[in-house]
């Protein structure tokens, strides 16, 4: 991450903080809003970790393009395949 990255994710916090901080005056320190606190002060914890000490930087893998034709397929090939996941069977069972 850059460092305007790290900048950003800061501002980011500072926000959550900022809301949360309305929140704790509307609902004061109720279960939800206490764990909302951890939540935001772990992030603050582990931004400032991952600024000072970033893991290496992982290089962009290439994709890979599969093409895959609009022709229709050979229906032979399917035969014995089920229709499990999808709600309905477009064809007959198979045995």
């Amino acid at each position: 991450m850059s460092t305007t990255d790290f900048a950003d994710l800061r501002d980011s916090i500072g926000q959550l903080r900022h809301c949360l901080a309305s929140l704790q005056s509307k609902y004061g320190d109720a279960f939800p809003i206490r764990r909302l606190a951890n939540d935001v002060e772990r992030l603050d914890i582990d931004a400032g970790e991952l600024e000072q000490a970033p893991p290496p930087v992982v290089p962009a893998r290439e994709r890979e393009v599969v093409y895959v034709p609009d022709s229709r397929s050979d229906e032979a090939a399917w035969m014995g395949a089920q229709d499990e996941g999808l709600g309905f069977h477009s064809r007959e069972r198979t045995k």
